[in-house]
């Protein structure tokens, strides 16, 4: 059995002087929506915009010396791909990154600009995924994935060592949810330090594999449609260990429509006049329908949202407004 908390101590050590650690605010307007006391979790101010880079980060020092000779290659809708090929150029490490045709043409550029070899491939992330392996095994380099690795669940729990640091007396936390590897590594360390905290798992209902799989006790292979948190959209690859963790350390999961993503991600743009994409939306969204739904139950509590990211292409945010 993986022991979160360790790994993400692990982590932290190795990765602290490569990101950024970032702020946590105050919601006032959607503390007025519930009586509850609600904190924002910037880390669409990460470095590359999202909170990926903690995983690959993670990953990435952890390499021995001969495998950063070789190289390394990941698959990622986008973020992932992102965080490393920043992560192989501050390294001076050889990477290369599939993504999926469907992919974010904002969050591709992003990681083209950042120099690295993209590929990409035909169907959803869990393909892109495969074919990684497949090039990877070819060709001698390290394979990344984007949840499905210990290291990398551990540098995205770092979060949680922020939250921790940052905030006092969390009732709850409410965290998007795609491949796991986010949800996974917060809850991990946060239920390590206080069990009681409650994690919350909010997934769109275009895109909710792992929350079904959750509920079926395995990866489910099944078809997601368009979404606009494209960061949690797509399948799981089988075997993940993010299944396991999940059903360990998460305490509810939600569902969200488009509807209610699109209002979540115009509030925070237009109170906090901060950019988030459809990911950090989800998270919102899964909040405010508890706060509809429980009214005066959640009053007093202390609540931290994660806002996972900020990449959001132009033509998506002109919608979303």
């Amino acid at each position: 059995m993986i022991d979160v908390a360790q790994e993400v101590l692990a982590a932290e050590a190795r990765i602290r002087p490569h990101i950024r650690e970032t702020p946590v605010e105050e919601s006032p307007v959607l503390g007025r929506t519930s009586g509850a006391r609600v904190f924002l979790k910037l880390e669409n101010f990460q470095l590359t915009g999202s909170f990926k880079l903690r995983g690959a980060m993670s990953k990435l020092l952890a390499l021995t010396p001969e495998q950063r000779q070789r190289g390394v290659v990941a698959a990622s809708s986008g973020n992932f791909g992102a965080a490393v090929a920043h992560g192989v150029r501050t390294l001076g490490i050889r990477g290369v990154v599939f993504v999926p045709e469907d992919a974010s043409p904002a969050k591709v550029d992003a990681i083209r600009e950042r120099g690295v070899e993209v590929h990409q491939e035909a169907g959803d992330c869990v393909l892109a995924e495969a074919q990684a392996r497949r090039f990877g095994e070819e060709h001698g380099l390290t394979y990344l994935s984007p949840y499905n690795d210990p290291q990398v669940v551990g540098g995205q729990g770092t979060i949680g060592v922020e939250l921790a640091r940052q905030l006092e007396g969390v009732d709850a936390v409410y965290i998007a949810l795609g491949g796991g590897g986010l949800i996974s590594g917060i809850a991990g360390y946060l239920k390590s330090i206080d069990d009681s905290i409650e994690i919350v798992a909010c997934s769109p209902i275009h895109s909710k594999v792992m929350h079904e799989s959750v509920a079926a006790g395995r990866i489910l292979d099944l078809e997601s449609q368009p979404t606009l948190s494209d960061g949690t959209a797509g399948g799981v690859e089988p075997g993940a260990i993010t299944l396991d963790l999940c059903q360990r350390l998460v305490d509810r999961y939600l569902l969200v429509s488009e509807d209610d993503i699109r209002n979540a991600m115009r509030l925070i743009i237009g109170h906090h006049h901060v950019m988030i994409e459809g990911a950090a939306g989800v998270a919102v969204a899964g909040f405010l329908q508890d706060a509809e739904r429980l009214g005066e139950q959640l009053a007093d509590r202390r609540v931290a949202i994660i806002l996972c990211g900020a990449n959001i292409a132009l033509p998506t945010l002109r919608e979303v407004l």
